[in-house]
Protein backbone atom coordinates (compact mmCIF):
# COMPACT_ATOMS: atom_id res chain seq x y z
CA UNK A 1 0.00 0.00 0.00
CA UNK A 2 1.04 3.62 -0.95
CA UNK A 3 1.76 6.32 1.49
CA UNK A 4 -1.04 7.98 -0.26
CA UNK A 5 -3.52 5.32 0.22
CA UNK A 6 -2.26 4.85 3.75
CA UNK A 7 -2.91 8.58 4.22
CA UNK A 8 -6.63 8.20 2.99
CA UNK A 9 -6.97 5.31 5.09
CA UNK A 10 -6.25 7.02 8.01
CA UNK A 11 -8.24 10.38 7.20
CA UNK A 12 -11.26 7.93 6.37
CA UNK A 13 -10.89 6.31 9.76
CA UNK A 14 -10.86 10.09 11.38
CA UNK A 15 -13.91 10.93 10.17
CA UNK A 16 -15.77 7.36 10.95
CA UNK A 17 -14.84 7.94 14.41
CA UNK A 18 -16.68 11.44 14.09
CA UNK A 19 -19.67 9.96 12.78
CA UNK A 20 -23.03 10.56 15.14
CA UNK A 21 -24.06 7.25 17.05
CA UNK A 22 -27.54 6.26 16.39
CA UNK A 23 -29.16 6.16 19.91
CA UNK A 24 -30.52 3.03 21.46
CA UNK A 25 -34.31 2.60 21.57
CA UNK A 26 -33.84 2.77 25.43
CA UNK A 27 -32.52 5.98 24.97
CA UNK A 28 -36.22 7.85 23.81
CA UNK A 29 -38.09 8.58 26.45
CA UNK A 30 -41.76 8.24 24.30
CA UNK A 31 -42.82 11.62 25.55
CA UNK A 32 -43.07 12.38 21.54
CA UNK A 33 -40.85 15.61 22.24
CA UNK A 34 -39.42 17.54 20.04
CA UNK A 35 -36.33 17.55 19.19
CA UNK A 36 -36.50 13.82 20.07
CA UNK A 37 -33.06 12.42 20.31
CA UNK A 38 -33.65 10.66 17.00
CA UNK A 39 -34.27 14.04 15.50
CA UNK A 40 -30.90 15.01 17.00
CA UNK A 41 -28.95 12.11 15.77
CA UNK A 42 -30.76 12.56 12.31
CA UNK A 43 -29.33 16.74 12.11
CA UNK A 44 -25.99 15.61 13.56
CA UNK A 45 -25.65 13.04 10.80
CA UNK A 46 -26.58 15.12 8.28
CA UNK A 47 -24.01 17.76 9.06
CA UNK A 48 -21.63 15.17 9.39
CA UNK A 49 -22.26 14.19 6.16
CA UNK A 50 -22.21 17.40 4.85
CA UNK A 51 -18.75 17.69 6.31
CA UNK A 52 -17.01 14.84 5.24
CA UNK A 53 -18.40 15.59 1.87
CA UNK A 54 -16.14 18.84 2.03
CA UNK A 55 -13.59 17.59 3.87
CA UNK A 56 -14.54 20.71 6.16
CA UNK A 57 -14.10 19.64 10.43
CA UNK A 58 -15.34 23.37 11.27
CA UNK A 59 -18.85 22.44 9.76
CA UNK A 60 -18.99 19.69 12.83
CA UNK A 61 -19.07 23.16 15.42
CA UNK A 62 -22.07 24.41 16.18
CA UNK A 63 -22.94 27.20 18.77
CA UNK A 64 -24.71 26.08 22.18
CA UNK A 65 -28.02 27.24 22.28
CA UNK A 66 -29.05 28.92 25.49
CA UNK A 67 -32.65 29.19 26.27
CA UNK A 68 -32.96 30.50 29.83
CA UNK A 69 -30.36 31.32 32.54
CA UNK A 70 -29.74 28.27 33.75
CA UNK A 71 -28.67 26.85 30.64
CA UNK A 72 -31.50 24.48 30.16
CA UNK A 73 -32.27 24.14 26.58
CA UNK A 74 -34.22 20.87 24.74
CA UNK A 75 -31.09 20.08 22.59
CA UNK A 76 -28.21 18.97 25.15
CA UNK A 77 -28.31 17.64 28.76
CA UNK A 78 -27.01 19.59 31.40
CA UNK A 79 -25.37 18.76 34.66
CA UNK A 80 -27.44 19.43 37.54
CA UNK A 81 -26.01 18.71 41.22
CA UNK A 82 -28.86 17.23 43.47
CA UNK A 83 -29.48 18.91 46.45
CA UNK A 84 -31.58 16.71 48.35
CA UNK A 85 -34.19 13.02 47.29
CA UNK A 86 -36.94 12.35 50.00
CA UNK A 87 -38.31 9.28 50.28
CA UNK A 88 -42.60 10.00 50.22
CA UNK A 89 -43.97 6.77 50.27
CA UNK A 90 -42.97 3.41 49.48
CA UNK A 91 -42.19 3.54 45.97
CA UNK A 92 -41.86 7.61 45.15
CA UNK A 93 -39.33 10.16 45.91
CA UNK A 94 -39.20 13.89 45.85
CA UNK A 95 -35.84 15.08 44.56
CA UNK A 96 -34.81 18.68 44.56
CA UNK A 97 -31.71 20.10 42.23
CA UNK A 98 -29.54 23.09 42.36
CA UNK A 99 -29.83 25.81 39.85
CA UNK A 100 -26.51 27.54 39.23
CA UNK A 101 -26.23 31.60 40.21
CA UNK A 102 -30.03 31.31 41.82
CA UNK A 103 -31.62 30.89 38.58
CA UNK A 104 -34.60 29.89 37.64
CA UNK A 105 -35.69 26.96 35.44
CA UNK A 106 -37.94 29.06 33.52
CA UNK A 107 -40.21 26.47 32.40
CA UNK A 108 -44.27 27.41 31.59
CA UNK A 109 -46.57 25.45 33.29
CA UNK A 110 -47.67 21.67 31.77
CA UNK A 111 -44.27 21.67 30.34
CA UNK A 112 -41.56 18.43 31.36
CA UNK A 113 -37.97 18.15 30.82
CA UNK A 114 -35.94 14.83 29.98
CA UNK A 115 -33.85 13.24 32.52
CA UNK A 116 -30.67 10.79 31.01
CA UNK A 117 -29.30 8.06 33.00
CA UNK A 118 -27.15 5.03 32.85
CA UNK A 119 -27.86 1.83 34.89
CA UNK A 120 -26.92 -1.46 34.61
CA UNK A 121 -24.78 -0.68 31.47
CA UNK A 122 -28.01 0.94 29.54
CA UNK A 123 -28.39 3.92 28.92
CA UNK A 124 -31.98 5.23 29.47
CA UNK A 125 -34.45 8.40 29.14
CA UNK A 126 -37.63 9.22 30.90
CA UNK A 127 -40.04 12.41 30.69
CA UNK A 128 -40.62 14.45 34.33
CA UNK A 129 -42.37 17.13 34.98
CA UNK A 130 -41.42 19.72 37.55
CA UNK A 131 -43.64 19.99 40.53
CA UNK A 132 -41.84 23.01 42.13
CA UNK A 133 -43.09 26.80 40.95
CA UNK A 134 -41.91 28.37 37.93
CA UNK A 135 -40.42 30.90 39.26
CA UNK A 136 -38.33 29.34 41.99
CA UNK A 137 -35.32 30.62 42.62
CA UNK A 138 -32.32 28.25 42.62
CA UNK A 139 -33.94 24.81 41.95
CA UNK A 140 -36.28 22.37 40.81
CA UNK A 141 -38.22 19.80 42.11
CA UNK A 142 -39.15 16.79 40.64
CA UNK A 143 -41.51 13.98 41.76
CA UNK A 144 -40.57 10.22 40.55
CA UNK A 145 -42.21 7.05 40.76
CA UNK A 146 -39.71 3.95 40.95
CA UNK A 147 -40.82 0.66 39.22
CA UNK A 148 -39.31 -2.74 40.73
CA UNK A 149 -37.71 -3.89 37.30
CA UNK A 150 -37.34 -0.16 35.89
CA UNK A 151 -33.92 0.75 34.51
CA UNK A 152 -34.53 4.54 35.46
CA UNK A 153 -35.50 3.48 38.72
CA UNK A 154 -32.81 1.46 39.76
CA UNK A 155 -30.57 4.90 39.31
CA UNK A 156 -33.29 7.28 41.35
CA UNK A 157 -32.98 4.96 44.27
CA UNK A 158 -29.27 5.50 44.32
CA UNK A 159 -29.33 9.02 44.42
CA UNK A 160 -27.43 10.68 47.47
CA UNK A 161 -27.13 14.64 47.80
CA UNK A 162 -24.12 15.86 45.48
CA UNK A 163 -24.60 13.17 42.34
CA UNK A 164 -24.85 14.44 39.35
CA UNK A 165 -28.58 14.18 37.59
CA UNK A 166 -28.68 15.39 33.70
CA UNK A 167 -31.26 17.17 32.21
CA UNK A 168 -32.72 18.68 28.53
CA UNK A 169 -35.89 20.40 27.85
CA UNK A 170 -37.68 22.04 28.43
CA UNK A 171 -41.17 20.14 26.20
CA UNK A 172 -44.49 19.64 25.74
CA UNK A 173 -47.59 20.85 23.89
CA UNK A 174 -49.91 21.94 26.10
CA UNK A 175 -48.40 25.48 27.66
CA UNK A 176 -51.60 27.03 30.25
CA UNK A 177 -52.20 30.62 29.76
CA UNK A 178 -54.10 32.65 32.32
CA UNK A 179 -58.22 32.47 31.82
CA UNK A 180 -57.70 30.29 28.76
CA UNK A 181 -60.22 28.31 29.82
CA UNK A 182 -63.52 28.44 31.83
CA UNK A 183 -62.54 25.82 33.95
CA UNK A 184 -59.82 22.73 34.44
CA UNK A 185 -61.04 19.53 35.40
CA UNK A 186 -57.51 17.85 36.21
CA UNK A 187 -57.62 14.44 36.26
CA UNK A 188 -54.28 12.50 37.58
CA UNK A 189 -53.28 9.10 38.82
CA UNK A 190 -50.29 8.70 40.72
CA UNK A 191 -47.27 10.84 39.36
CA UNK A 192 -49.58 12.31 36.77
CA UNK A 193 -50.24 14.77 39.57
CA UNK A 194 -47.08 15.85 38.74
CA UNK A 195 -47.79 18.64 35.73
CA UNK A 196 -51.29 19.51 37.92
CA UNK A 197 -49.15 21.06 40.32
CA UNK A 198 -46.99 24.02 38.29
CA UNK A 199 -50.56 24.59 36.44
CA UNK A 200 -52.73 24.60 39.53
CA UNK A 201 -50.41 26.76 41.33
CA UNK A 202 -49.77 29.42 38.77
CA UNK A 203 -53.65 29.83 38.37
CA UNK A 204 -53.79 30.59 42.41
CA UNK A 205 -50.76 33.03 42.36
CA UNK A 206 -52.30 35.13 39.80
CA UNK A 207 -55.00 37.28 41.53
CA UNK A 208 -56.02 38.05 37.69
CA UNK A 209 -56.88 34.47 36.75
CA UNK A 210 -60.09 33.46 37.52
CA UNK A 211 -59.71 30.06 35.82
CA UNK A 212 -62.11 27.46 38.38
CA UNK A 213 -60.41 23.95 38.71
CA UNK A 214 -61.54 20.49 39.92
CA UNK A 215 -58.64 18.31 40.75
CA UNK A 216 -59.45 14.68 40.33
CA UNK A 217 -56.33 12.34 42.36
CA UNK A 218 -56.73 8.82 42.04
CA UNK A 219 -54.10 7.14 44.54
CA UNK A 220 -54.50 3.74 45.63
CA UNK A 221 -55.04 4.01 49.22
CA UNK A 222 -54.86 7.22 51.40
CA UNK A 223 -50.81 7.01 52.21
CA UNK A 224 -50.27 7.22 48.64
CA UNK A 225 -51.52 10.37 48.39
CA UNK A 226 -48.99 12.81 47.13
CA UNK A 227 -48.91 16.73 48.29
CA UNK A 228 -51.50 16.35 50.86
CA UNK A 229 -50.65 19.77 52.77
CA UNK A 230 -50.14 21.32 49.12
CA UNK A 231 -53.70 20.22 47.84
CA UNK A 232 -55.38 21.25 51.26
CA UNK A 233 -53.62 24.66 51.23
CA UNK A 234 -55.13 24.73 47.26
CA UNK A 235 -58.58 23.72 48.23
CA UNK A 236 -58.90 26.67 50.41
CA UNK A 237 -58.76 28.74 47.53
CA UNK A 238 -62.65 29.97 46.36
CA UNK A 239 -61.83 28.76 42.69
CA UNK A 240 -60.48 25.02 43.57
CA UNK A 241 -61.91 22.03 44.43
CA UNK A 242 -60.07 18.77 44.94
CA UNK A 243 -61.59 15.44 45.14
CA UNK A 244 -59.67 11.71 45.58
CA UNK A 245 -60.52 8.10 44.27
CA UNK A 246 -58.41 5.67 46.36
CA UNK A 247 -58.80 1.71 44.68
CA UNK A 248 -57.58 -0.12 47.30
CA UNK A 249 -59.80 1.55 50.45
CA UNK A 250 -63.01 1.24 51.07
CA UNK A 251 -63.81 2.61 54.40
CA UNK A 252 -64.68 6.33 54.63
CA UNK A 253 -63.74 5.97 58.80
CA UNK A 254 -60.56 5.15 58.28
CA UNK A 255 -60.01 9.03 56.79
CA UNK A 256 -59.33 12.16 58.19
CA UNK A 257 -62.80 14.22 58.33
CA UNK A 258 -61.13 17.05 56.16
CA UNK A 259 -61.29 13.67 53.49
CA UNK A 260 -64.59 12.02 54.26
CA UNK A 261 -66.95 14.27 51.48
CA UNK A 262 -64.48 14.65 49.12
CA UNK A 263 -63.49 10.71 48.65
CA UNK A 264 -64.55 7.96 46.49
CA UNK A 265 -63.55 4.38 46.49
CA UNK A 266 -62.83 2.49 44.07
CA UNK A 267 -62.03 3.62 40.56
CA UNK A 268 -62.90 6.47 38.43
CA UNK A 269 -65.69 5.35 36.64
CA UNK A 270 -67.35 6.44 33.69
CA UNK A 271 -70.69 6.93 35.92
CA UNK A 272 -68.41 9.06 38.22
CA UNK A 273 -66.33 10.92 36.02
CA UNK A 274 -69.73 11.95 34.21
CA UNK A 275 -70.87 13.16 37.31
CA UNK A 276 -67.92 14.99 38.29
CA UNK A 277 -68.38 17.02 34.55
CA UNK A 278 -71.33 17.51 35.34
CA UNK A 279 -70.73 19.59 38.67
CA UNK A 280 -67.93 21.94 36.53
CA UNK A 281 -69.40 25.42 37.33
CA UNK A 282 -68.39 26.71 33.84
CA UNK A 283 -68.18 24.50 30.48
CA UNK A 284 -64.60 22.32 31.39
CA UNK A 285 -61.66 21.66 29.90
CA UNK A 286 -59.78 18.66 31.32
CA UNK A 287 -55.97 17.64 31.37
CA UNK A 288 -55.37 13.86 31.90
CA UNK A 289 -52.05 12.33 33.30
CA UNK A 290 -51.24 8.81 34.69
CA UNK A 291 -50.21 5.37 32.92
CA UNK A 292 -51.73 4.77 29.47
CA UNK A 293 -54.45 2.54 30.53
CA UNK A 294 -55.95 5.44 32.28
CA UNK A 295 -55.50 8.31 29.55
CA UNK A 296 -57.44 5.93 27.37
CA UNK A 297 -60.11 5.16 29.41
CA UNK A 298 -60.78 8.69 30.67
CA UNK A 299 -60.52 10.14 27.12
CA UNK A 300 -63.24 7.56 26.10
CA UNK A 301 -65.24 8.48 29.29
CA UNK A 302 -65.02 12.54 28.72
CA UNK A 303 -66.33 11.78 25.26
CA UNK A 304 -69.06 9.50 27.27
CA UNK A 305 -69.87 12.68 29.37
CA UNK A 306 -70.30 15.22 26.81
CA UNK A 307 -66.78 16.99 25.89
CA UNK A 308 -66.00 17.12 22.62
CA UNK A 309 -62.81 15.66 21.09
CA UNK A 310 -60.56 19.04 21.30
CA UNK A 311 -61.77 19.80 25.38
CA UNK A 312 -58.95 17.54 26.74
CA UNK A 313 -55.53 16.88 26.47
CA UNK A 314 -53.30 13.51 27.38
CA UNK A 315 -49.77 13.83 28.77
Amino acid sequence: MGEREEDDSDEEEAWLQLRPVEPLPSQCCGGGCTPCVFDLYHRDLARWEAAWASKDRSLLSRQEPQSCPSGLNPEDFLAFSISTVDKVTEDTYLARFALPRNSQLSLRPGQHLILRGTAGGVEVQRAYTPISPANAQGYFEVLIKCYRTGLMSRLVESWRAGDTAFWRGPFGDFVYKPNQYGELLMLAAGTGLAPMVPILQSITDNADDETFVTLVGCFRTFEDIYLKPFLQEQARFWNVRTFFVLSQEDSPEQLPWSYRDKTRFGRLTVDLLAELVGSCRREPYALVCGPAEFNKDMARGLVRAGLAQGSYFLF
